[in-house]
């Protein structure tokens, strides 16, 4: 089968399917409440078909409604669904995108934890050893450079932990 020929059926399939839906509407006796919201779940769909060039960032959409109905999600989704073509190839390239980025975040919080514990214990040049900012004794006490490390260190500890847990539905 080749490329022009199936377009050009899906267009054809598309625009009879319209037609159909012409003919409907015009038969119908809906109020202009619902034509308009007709008319905005049509806009959607087609733009949502000619915006995202990843279908999955589509299905995203749905995740940041937050008062809709059971319902409306459940056409949306369905709706999505028919205009995008998913298989698990796709949805599994998603799923290896993302735990991978969630991998090097582990990593990445993981270093930030063990260089900030490595600049507490190794010994600091004198230039950051002059500012101490609270002696214990004459010769000891937190310099800068230990809250300096104490900062990288809460920073790792978050990065890491935001890498393990998910983002609360909004």
């Amino acid at each position: 089968m080749d490329a022009p020929r199936f377009f050009a059926g899906h267009a054809l399939e598309a625009e009879e399917k319209l037609d159909e839906l012409i003919l409907m509407i015009s038969q119908s006796d809906l109020d202009t409440e619902n034509i308009i919201r007709l008319q905005q779940k049509f806009n959607n769909a087609i733009e949502l078909t000619n915006k995202h060039k990843n279908p999955i960032s589509a299905f995203e959409v749905i995740d940041s409604k937050d008062h809709a109905s059971r319902e409306d999600l459940l056409n949306e989704f369905s709706t999505l669904l028919l205009s995008n073509k998913i298989d698990s190839k796709i949805t599994s390239n998603y799923l290896k995108a993302r735990r991978t980025s969630r991998l090097f975040l582990m990593l990445i919080g993981i270093v930030m934890i063990v260089l900030g514990f490595a600049m507490i214990i190794m010994p600091a040049p004198p230039y950051f050893e002059m500012f101490t900012i609270f002696y214990f004794s004459q010769d000891d006490g937190v310099t800068l450079m230990d809250l300096i490390s104490l900062a990288i260190i809460f920073t790792g500890i978050f990065v890491f932990i935001r890498s393990i847990y998910k983002k609360p539905a909004q």
